[in-house]
């Protein structure tokens, strides 16, 4: 069974500093940047003799993830980030 979430909910904005609607939808990680200097300095220390700096992790512990919803204020357009609970499925309903 899925949680459903409405599509629009009436919650606080900080810049508006008053209650306003919000359009809901969910979190998706952005592309990584391959120039980034973590991703520089891990390239590097995979170089040489030594192999893997630390443990990759096979197999997963968790079966669900914490969903996080962002927030889009209606009125001035600030985005906020709202740190989900663990569940398997979220649908937003209209």
């Amino acid at each position: 069974m899925a949680v459903k979430v409405p599509e629009t909910i009436n919650t606080y904005c900080p810049k508006c500093n008053a209650h306003t609607e919000h359009k809901v939808s969910l979190y998706r990680k952005g592309k990584e940047r391959a120039l980034a200097i973590g991703a520089r300095r891990h390239e590097r220390e995979l170089h040489g003799y030594g192999g893997q700096k630390y443990p990759i992790q096979r197999n997963k512990a968790k079966t669900t993830e914490k969903k996080t919803l962002v927030l889009t204020c209606s009125k001035c357009g600030r985005k906020l980030m709202r740190e989900g609970v663990r569940l398997r499925k979220l649908e937003i309903v209209r």
